[in-house]
């Protein structure tokens, strides 16, 4: 569902397609809830190799981030989180029209832009891409109440799927929303019209450059 709250327009699991069709590319948002780290050995497990995701993320959301946690002492197996920066989420591109077919992801959140796979799935399933500001991790881990559960923990710390609960995660820019628009490529194209005009602006400031 989505809930305003002191001005901000907060997503709480589990999200429906229905709760997204009025987010739009450029909107910022906020997350609480259900989000698991995913990067991509769990995206090629699940594409290429088949394998089931041992924990439910219909309706929820995933983190391209390879986070840095901390065993809680005195416990048996609770951990907390330390940093928690998003990793590149174009890595994940080929895999994430697939991916969102096969889990019924809604909300998808990384750093910088994603592609036609993506936008693809975004405007098939009604799911969203969004940003996390680079640098900062340690505010995001601030943000994580807890974590949960965690799965597939052979893989190392940055590839295990930390299951997290977070209280407005965020700010998180809208990317890629339900119509398949990407905020990237379309700024893309106004920063290539631009371009021209900048260019003949400056070239007879640096003529003496050969």
């Amino acid at each position: 569902m989505v809930e305003i709250r002191d001005g901000k327009k907060v997503l709480v699991t589990p999200v429906s397609k229905e709760d997204l069709k009025d987010i739009k590319i450029g909107d910022i948002i906020w997350l609480d809830g259900d989000l698991m780290t995913c990067r991509d050995v769990a995206h090629r497990r699940l594409v290429e190799y088949g394998r089931e995701l041992p924990y439910d993320i219909k309706d929820k959301a995933i983190f391209h981030a390879g986070p840095i946690v901390r065993k809680i002492e005195g416990t048996d197996d609770d951990y907390e989180m330390v940093s928690v920066g998003p990793t590149t989420s174009m890595r994940m591109e080929k895999f994430e029209y697939e991916f969102t077919k096969e889990t019924g992801v809604r909300v998808i959140v990384g750093k910088g832009g994603m592609g036609p796979n993506t936008e693809k799935a975004c405007k098939e399933f009604g799911a969203i891409h969004c940003v996390f500001p680079a640098g900062c991790a340690v505010v995001a881990a601030t943000e994580v109440e807890y974590v949960a559960e965690h799965h597939w923990d052979e893989l190392g710390m940055p590839e295990t799927l930390w299951c997290c609960k977070v209280k407005e995660f965020g700010p998180l820019i809208v990317s890629i929303d339900t119509d398949g628009r990407n905020l990237f490529e379309e700024q893309k194209v106004i920063y290539n019209e631009k371009k021209e005009a900048a260019k003949q602006r400056i070239y007879p400031e640096v003529k003496f450059i050969k």
